[in-house]
């Protein structure tokens, strides 16, 4: 795996320790799974962290906004208190993706939280997982990997004895009349409830966006909007396939320069989706 500079780690060790969110870091729930030529582990050292960091930083960025830090690391708060999932290709020991999950079994603070009013969620029964800052090196962006990240994150959903799913799914759109058409493809398959009275929060509104929707027609719309399917991410194609539901209106990240929908995932229907597809 390749591991920041040792002036880059001792910047974000400082920053973390001085905070007590980090001086011996280890897993909350340590997993690894050997699968051919990759390995399906959470990060369970500094190094190991600091690597998911880096990639981040690499992916969200460098590749996205054109930036760089000097660090050379992605971080923020909640950092420290998550397990990092990692997917290593083990012929060239290279880091390729990683994923963030925060388990309510660990936390009660959420990174969506930051951007959603969700205190119907925060209530729901069993314990919760958060997913976020999900990244995948370039040369890797395929089905094997979404795949080994699904494993991953299933392999974990067992160990914490999950109930259910949520997190920030992001779309790479400023613009307005982008992000109705996004919403209002959704909206028209199926995939947006308003059950748990989601709203994102004032800085993180889209402006005119209730207005826009309500002069919106979601009717005989298929072909106008079927376009944007190709929009939505793989890993949150992978979510709604398995029954995940968007909950609410979007939220508008200016920072990452994006546009986050709170995406929500009952464990039973995930259970309940591959029944299905093992009986066909």
């Amino acid at each position: 795996m390749q591991i920041p500079s040792k002036q880059m780690a001792q910047i974000l060790l400082g920053i973390l320790i001085k905070k007590n969110r980090m001086k011996n870091f280890r897993a909350h729930i340590p997993l690894l799974i050997e699968k051919k030529n990759f390995t399906i582990k959470t990060a369970d050292t500094r190094e190991e962290l600091l690597s998911a960091l880096q990639l981040r930083h690499e992916i969200f960025i460098e590749e996205l906004l054109h930036k760089k830090k000097k660090s050379g690391l992605d971080v923020d708060k909640f950092d420290g208190r998550c397990d990092h999932l990692m997917i290593i290709d083990n012929r060239n020991n290279k880091l390729i993706g990683t994923y963030r999950l925060q388990s309510s079994l660990h936390t009660r603070k959420w990174y969506t939280a930051t951007e959603f009013h969700m205190k119907y969620i925060k209530k729901l029964p069993g314990n919760k997982l958060e997913l976020g800052r999900a990244c995948v090196h370039p040369d890797y962006r395929n089905g094997v990997t979404i795949t080994l990240l699904w494993e991953g994150i299933h392999a974990y959903m067992h160990a914490s004895q999950t109930q259910y799913l949520f997190g920030c799914s992001s779309i790479k759109t400023m613009d307005k009349e982008e992000i109705k058409s996004i919403y209002n493809y959704l909206k028209f398959n199926g995939h947006v409830s308003d059950e748990h009275k989601v709203r994102p929060k004032g800085k993180f509104k889209v402006p005119g966006f209730k207005r826009n929707i309500r002069h919106g027609v979601l009717h005989n719309l298929d072909s106008d909007l079927s376009e944007y399917k190709d929009r939505i991410p793989s890993l949150l194609h992978s979510y709604l396939r398995a029954g995940a539901k968007v909950c609410g209106s979007p939220a508008l990240d200016r920072s990452f320069k994006c546009i986050d929908f709170l995406t929500l995932l009952n464990v039973e229907d995930i259970r309940k989706s591959y029944s299905d597809r093992m009986s066909k």
